[in-house]
Order: structure tokens, then sequence, then C-alpha cells
């Protein structure tokens, strides 16, 4: 009986949906991104609904909600087998990018699986499975020329059978980072790898919010560098990563 209600409500969200193309403009103009071919756009609003009402995260404030969602043309929230591109933008500061090419990813890994380990309690009190950290499912790699970032991590959550996948793009600003997070289950990699490349090329700041506009004079400096976006300590202290699809 649940799951059938569940599966109308489901279903009727999701009938409700109006997905975008073309160009759409982030955060007043911030930034613009191009709909890459075979993808659609939901709006912010949109994109946290199905976020928090159909698949299950806590709901999101401020500068940590929404600012749309990409996802493949020919699935929907609901899809067997989707993935979806969520995109926040955090205005932390200018991230120096210095440290990129010093970087033991090794060591990385080991200090984020300990982290989420660490966090694993509050996620449990707050009514969340338990998440640990599997493996790369794709190395950091960072772009020093396009000023983006990309690395893929393997989640196990709680006793779900399937690993998640959370394929994470950060595209460096004046006064911030985009934050592009992919959120599906393992077996969706492969197609995400190898649409990669268009997904990185649709999204760039605007003329004055570019890494190249940085004015050292007036605009602050993040506290952390490539290493510190990539662990991304606050949000894993906080309990804060999304999730796919948990089995109804």
């Amino acid at each position: 009986m649940y799951k059938r209600q569940f599966q109308f409500y489901a279903d009727s969200i999701s009938n409700s949906l109006k997905y975008e193309h073309g160009v759409v403009n982030l955060k007043n103009n911030i930034a613009t991104i191009k709909i890459p071919q075979g993808y659609k756009y939901l709006n912010g609003e949109d994109a946290d609904m199905v976020l928090t009402d159909l698949w299950g995260n806590p709901p999101r404030e401020g500068d940590n909600m929404s600012l749309g969602m990409l996802m493949p043309e020919s699935t929907t929230p609901m899809s067997d087998s989707t993935y979806l591109i969520n995109i926040t933008y955090s205005p932390e500061g200018f991230i120096d990018d210095a440290d990129a090419k010093e970087l033991d990813y090794d060591d990385l890994f080991d200090s984020m699986r300990e982290d989420m380990k660490d966090a694993n309690p509050s996620r449990v009190e707050q009514g969340y499975p338990t998440m640990d950290l599997v493996s790369w499912a794709s190395p950091p790699y960072y772009d020093a020329e396009s000023k983006k970032l990309h690395w893929a991590k393997e989640l196990k959550f709680g006793e779900y059978p399937i690993n998640t996948l959370n394929y994470s793009i950060r595209v460096l600003g004046r006064k911030g980072y985009l934050e592009l997070n992919v959120i599906g289950e393992m077996p969706v990699l492969e197609e995400v790898k190898s649409n990669i490349n268009p997904i990185l090329e649709s999204v760039n700041f605007n003329e004055g919010n570019r890494y190249a506009d940085f004015n050292p004079d007036i605009d602050q400096v993040a506290a952390y560098g490539i290493g510190g976006l990539i662990a991304g300590k606050v949000l894993m202290k906080a309990c804060l990563l999304y999730t796919s699809p948990s089995p109804r």
C-alpha cells in the first residue's frame, strides 16, 4: 500500500516538473550554463524538491540551496539507473590553486575516509544511514588553464546493496566556486565519464566573476586551496552529502 501511494506521489511530482533547454543564467547572472546536448535542466526550486521530497536528502538552506539541476534527456528523477547533476554556488572566496601540483591523493583519500567515519554517529542521530568512502571512482584532476576541477567518489550508504556515485565538479571563480555534483548509483559511472567534457564546457562564470578577474586589493581569499576543496571537510562534518534514491 505504502509503495503504491509513494509511486503515485512521485509520479505526480515528476509530471509537474518543467524542464528547460538552451542557455540559462545562474545566480543573478554570475554564471551561464549552456545545456549540453542530451540533457535537460530544472530550476533551483524544482531541484530542491527532487532532492528532498523524492530522494530523501536533508533539506538545505541559504547558499546550499540548488541553483538548478541537469539530468539526461530520456530520464525522470524516479527512473531506474538515472543520475542528476545538482548545481550550487559557494561564495567562500578566491581559491588559491598553488597547492594543486603538490597534492598526494592517496593521503587525501585516507583523510577523507576518516572524516566520513567520524561523522557517522551524527548522521545516525539525525536519522540518516551511515556513509563510508569506498574508493576513488575517478581520481582528482585539475585543469589549471580552465580553472576546473573534477573527481569521483564511490560511497556506501548503510546496508543499501548498490554503492552511490558522487562525481564532483568545481568551477573556480573570482569570489567562490560553482559546484556541480553528479548523484547516482555506481553503474552510471561510465556514462558520466563519457559525457564529462561537454558537462565541463557547459558552465562558465560571466565577465567580472571569472577567476582571472580576481582583485587581491578588494577580494577575499578562501582559507583553503585545491586540497581542501576536494576533501570538503566542512560538508562532511555537517553530514550534508547528497545521496541517490533509497529503496522504497
